[in-house]
């Protein structure tokens, strides 16, 4: 990440790569990487990373392991998904799954979205997923969470009317963070009309291997956000 760039935390390595996932890294991930834009250059349409041009654009920030992106992929074809991760080894994962899938409608970005997000065209984005990010418990750490003004105005920029944000967490003080930033976000409105509308996954989206594993626990909430004027 640049050196003025914004201040990144958290891991970027965790074990050295096997010698299949880093030859994936070496050879795979530059043909799939999202260039970020210069300062200088022209706003990046995201469908002009993928051949042929998507019906859509939707992005996963922080992706993890890649599992929910490459369902995603998997299950819409006609859309372009771009998935954020810096963290090495996460991205080795989703590599394997690109390729033991044959998945053609992903492209990467291994930073921080914070430096991309500033350079997509607006209206450009119809979905955006931040799936069991790191909750940051401690107060002190609260402004770590990617959830805060600054960027919630950064995507309401990038996604188009009527396009939705979709957060999940199982750590109840960061869902009370999520929903008191949103709410009071001029260009966001809730979707929810019932409990169930936060208490069950939503009907098209696919489990995370944190989820999966059962490390969510029972208490997970499913908040949706729909960016108004559409």
């Amino acid at each position: 990440m640049s050196e003025s760039g914004p201040r990144f935390y958290g891991r970027r390595r965790g074990k050295k790569l096997r010698p299949g996932r880093q030859a994936l890294i070496d050879d795979l991930l530059p043909t799939l990487r999202v260039p970020l834009p210069g300062d200088a250059g022209a706003p990046l349409d995201p469908k002009t990373l993928f051949d042929p041009q998507p019906e859509a654009v939707w992005l996963e920030i922080g992706f993890g392991a890649g599992e929910h992106l490459a369902a995603q992929a998997a299950a819409h074809p006609e859309v372009g998904m771009i998935g954020a991760e810096p963290f090495v080894n996460g991205v080795s994962t989703l590599l394997s799954q690109i390729v033991a899938q044959d998945l053609k409608n992903i492209r990467i970005l291994d930073d921080d979205i914070r430096l991309l997000l500033p350079g997509l065209a607006a209206a450009s984005l119809g979905r955006v997923y931040l799936l069991y990010s790191d909750p940051w418990p401690k107060r002190r750490h609260w402004n770590r969470r990617v959830v805060q003004p600054e960027t919630l105005d950064m995507l309401a920029r990038v996604l188009r009317p009527g396009g939705l944000f979709r957060f999940a967490t199982d750590h109840m003080g960061h869902a009370r963070w999520a929903l008191w930033h949103l709410s009071r976000h001029p260009d966001f409105e809730w979707t929810a009309r019932g409990p169930r509308d936060w208490r069950d996954r939503w009907p098209d989206g696919f489990p995370t291997r944190y989820e999966e594993k059962g490390l969510a626990g029972d208490k997970r909430v499913y908040l949706e956000f729909r960016r108004k004027g559409g």
